[in-house]
C-alpha cells in the first residue's frame, strides 16, 4: 500500500443554500486560480443556467486548488434531496468531506442526508460553521445540534472526534476559534491538509477505476470522470469496461486532471488522482476502467430508487409545432435517453403508445429541471400529474415517505398544521427559534405534490420547507385532491378584454386579453369545485343603443401566472401541462368537451 501525500480529495457537503458554493469561489480566489484582472462571477462553479438563475447547485462539478505543493481536489455537490443521486456518486471519490453548516439555522434535513452517506462510506468528516457574520448567528448551539447529529447517526469514535472551523465564506475568513482575529482560509486549508487521509492504494497494480459522473463532449464523445483506485492511466492504453458481467475492449483516448476551473491534458494519472477520460465509448456511470490484461470489477454503486413518476408526450394541442424545433416522438425518445446515460437517479420506460414516455424521478424539482432544461433546448412537450411510485413489499401496497421541515413565523402555525393535516402527515418534532417555529413532519410523498404553493399563499410568503427521502411504509389511506374545478375554454380564438370581463367573477384567470386560447385549454380555476366551460373570446356587440355606463373602462384583475412547477402541482389526473420553448399551458387531457363529458359519464358507471 503506497499512500499519495501529495494529494488530498475532499466533498463539501450541506443544506440547500448554506453556502457551498461561495466557498469553493472563496479557496479557488485565494489560491490565486485566477489572474489578477480576470473577471470571475459569483457562484463561478454553477455554471448552468439554470442553477445561476435559481441559485442552486444541480450538478456535482469538479475542481483543484494548490496549497503548500499540495493538490486538493474538491467536488461541489447539490444540497436538494431532489438531487441526492449526485451525491452518493460523487463520495465514492473521496477521502473526506467539508460538512458546511449555516450559523443559524444548524444542520437541516438535507444535512441530515448527506452526511449519512458520507459516515456509511466511512470518510473523515471537517464541520465548517459558515456565516458566522450574520447578526442572529448561535454557534454555540448550532455545535451542540451538530455534535448530536453524529450521534443519531451512529458515527464512529473517530469520526465523533471531528474538527471545526468557524467560517464568513463570503468574505473569504475562516477561523479555528471564534475570537481569532484572521482575514484569509489559511486555518481551513491547513486542517484540509492535516486531518483529511492522503490517497492509500497500490501505486503500481493493474489499473481499476470506478465511473463516478459522465459529461457529453460534442467532439469526443462521452467524458467518463473517477478516481482512479489502483495503478494509474495514460493516453492510449488499452483497457476493459465492466458493466455487470459484461466486458469490452477500448482504448483510452486522453486523459485530464483538474487545476482550478480548468481541465488539463497529462501524460499520466497515478492513483489517488480524479480524472477525466475520453475515448471508452459507450461507457456509463457505476461502469469499472480496468486493465486489459487483468480486468477487475470494483463494487457497483447503490442509488436511491426513484420516488415519483409523470408522463412525458408528444404535444397534441391545436398549437403543437409553432414554437419548438424538436416536437416528433422520436426527439423526445432520444433526448430522454439521453438523459439516463448521465442522470442515474431517473429512470425512463416506453410504454403501449410509442408518442408517451414514462419518467420517474427523486421529486418534483428533479422531474421539473428537466423539462425546463428541454423547453430551453427548443422541445415540445406535454407531462401528465406527477404520481407516486408504489411497490409491493411482503404481498403489501407501500408508498414513500418524507421527512418534512417547515419554517413558519409563529402566527401561521395554525394554517400550516391545518393544510398539513389534510395531507396525513404526523407531527415529530417542534422547536422555537427567535420567532420562527420549526415543525418536522413525518408526510407521505404524494401529500408534498402542490404543497409548496399552498405554503407560500398561507404565510405571505414566509414558509420554508426542505423534505428528504425517509423509506417505504404501508399505504396510508386515500387523500382529498384539490378543492376546486377548472375554467375550460370552449372554443378556439384571442381573448378579449370583455370576455374576460364576464367571467372573472366565476374565479381566478389564467390569461390576459389578446392571448390565443384553444377548446379544452384550462383558462382559469373555477371558485367551485366542478369544471365549467367558458368563452374567454366573446366579443361585445356594436348596437346604435347607448347607455350611461357602456363607455366606462373595463377593469380586469390580474391573472395569475403558474410557473412550470405550480402548474404542475395544479393539474388534476384528467389535465395535461402543455410545454413549449415560448408557454406553459394547461389542457384537459381530452379537448372536445362532448366527448370529455362522455369519457366522465363512463368513469361514473
Amino acid at each position: 500500500m503506497v499512500t499519495n501525500e501529495k494529494l488530498r480529495n475532499i466533498a463539501i457537503i450541506a443544506h440547500v443554500d448554506h453556502g457551498k458554493t461561495t466557498l469553493v469561489d472563496a479557496m479557488l480566489k485565494q489560491s490565486h486560480v485566477f489572474r489578477s484582472n480576470e473577471q470571475v462571477n459569483e457562484r463561478v462553479m454553477d455554471s448552468g443556467d439554470i442553477e445561476r438563475e435559481r441559485g442552486i447547485t444541480i450538478l456535482s462539478k469538479n475542481t483543484a486548488i494548490l496549497y503548500d505543493g499540495i493538490k486538493i481536489n474538491i467536488v461541489d455537490t447539490p444540497g436538494h434531496a431532489d438531487f441526492g443521486g449526485e451525491v452518493e456518486r460523487v463520495l465514492n471519490m473521496v477521502d473526506g468531506v467539508l460538512l458546511l453548516v449555516d450559523a443559524f439555522e444548524g444542520p437541516m434535513p438535507q444535512t441530515k442526508y448527506v452526511l449519512r452517506k458520507a459516515l456509511e462510506q466511512g470518510l473523515k468528516p471537517i464541520v465548517v460553521i459558515n456565516k458566522i457574520d450574520r447578526p442572529d448567528q448561535r454557534v454555540d448551539d448550532v455545535y451542540d445540534e451538530v455534535l448530536e447529529l453524529f450521534m443519531e447517526l451512529d458515527a464512529d469514535d473517530d469520526q465523533l472526534d471531528f474538527p471545526v472551523i468557524y467560517a464568513a465564506a463570503r468574505d473569504g475568513i475562516a477561523k479555528f476559534k471564534m475570537e481569532d482575529m484572521n482575514d484569509n482560509l489559511e486555518p481551513l486549508m491547513q486542517t484540509i491538509v492535516k486531518e483529511i487521509p492522503a490517497p492509500q492504494g497500490d501505486a503500481d497494480g493493474p489499473l481499476q477505476m470506478m465511473v463516478t459522473t459522465l459529461e457529453a463532449d460534442d467532439y469526443v464523445g462521452r467524458v467518463a470522470i473517477g478516481r482512479v483506485i489502483r495503478g494509474s492511466v495514460r493516453p492510449n492504453q488499452n483497457v476493459v469496461v465492466i458493466s455487470g458481467d459484461h466486458e469490452t475492449k477500448a482504448k483510452v483516448g486522453k486523459v485530464y486532471v483538474y487545476q482550478g476551473l480548468k481541465r488539463v491534458e497529462v501524460d499520466e494519472a497515478g492513483m489517488g488522482e480524479i480524472v477525466a477520460l475520453t475515448g471508452l465509448g459507450d461507457v456509463s456511470i457505476g461502469y469499472t476502467v480496468a486493465d486489459a490484461e487483468n480486468p477487475e470489477a470494483l463494487p457497483t454503486i447503490n442509488i436511491d430508487e426513484p420516488t415519483l413518476s409523470m408522463t412525458f408526450g408528444v404535444n397534441t394541442s391545436p398549437f403543437a409545432g409553432r414554437e419548438g424545433q424538436f416536437v416528433t416522438s422520436r426527439h423526445l425518445r432520444d433526448r430522454l435517453f439521453k438523459e439516463i446515460e448521465t442522470n442515474v437517479a431517473m429512470h425512463v420506460e416506453e410504454t403501449d403508445s410509442a408518442d408517451v414516455f414514462k419518467v420517474s424521478g427523486r421529486g418534483e424539482l428533479h422531474l421539473s429541471i428537466l423539462i425546463e432544461q428541454m423547453r430551453r433546448e427548443g422541445y415540445e412537450l406535454q407531462v401528465g400529474k406527477p404520481e407516486v411510485v408504489y411497490k409491493m413489499i411482503n404481498g403489501q401496497k407501500c408508498e414513500p415517505m418524507e421527512n418534512l421541515t417547515v419554517e413558519v413565523p409563529q402566527e401561521y402555525m395554525g394554517a400550516v398544521m391545518e393544510a398539513l393535516g389534510t395531507r396525513k402527515a404526523e407531527l415529530s418534532n417542534m422547536t422555537e427559534l427567535s420567532g420562527y417555529i420549526r415543525m418536522e413532519f413525518f408526510i407521505p410523498a404524494r401529500g408534498l405534490i402542490g404543497f409548496r404553493s399552498e405554503l407560500l399563499t398561507s404565510t405571505k410568503g414566509n414558509g420554508i420547507m426542505n423534505h428528504v427521502f425517509h423509506g417505504y411504509v404501508p399505504y396510508k389511506g386515500d387523500m382529498t385532491g384539490r378543492s376546486h374545478g377548472s375554467l375550460v375554454a370552449f372554443e378556439q380564438g384571442e381573448t378579449t378584454g370583455y370576455g374576460i370581463f364576464s367571467l372573472q367573477d366565476r374565479g381566478t384567470m389564467f390569461i390576459s386579453p389578446g392571448q390565443q386560447v384553444y377548446e379544452g385549454m384550462i383558462v382559469g380555476e373555477n371558485s367551485r369545485d366542478i369544471d365549467m366551460d367558458i368563452n374567454p373570446c366573446k366579443k361585445k356587440n356594436v348596437t346604435n343603443m347607448r347607455t350611461s355606463a357602456s363607455d366606462e373602462a373595463i377593469r380586469l384583475t390580474p391573472p395569475r401566472i403558474l410557473s412550470l412547477e405550480q402548474a404542475l402541482e395544479y393539474i388534476n389526473d384528467d389535465e395535461l401541462v402543455e410545454v413549449t420553448p415560448e408557454n406553459i399551458r394547461l389542457r384537459k387531457a381530452i379537448l372536445d368537451r362532448t366527448a370529455r363529458g362522455r369519457a366522465a359519464k363512463n368513469a361514473r358507471k
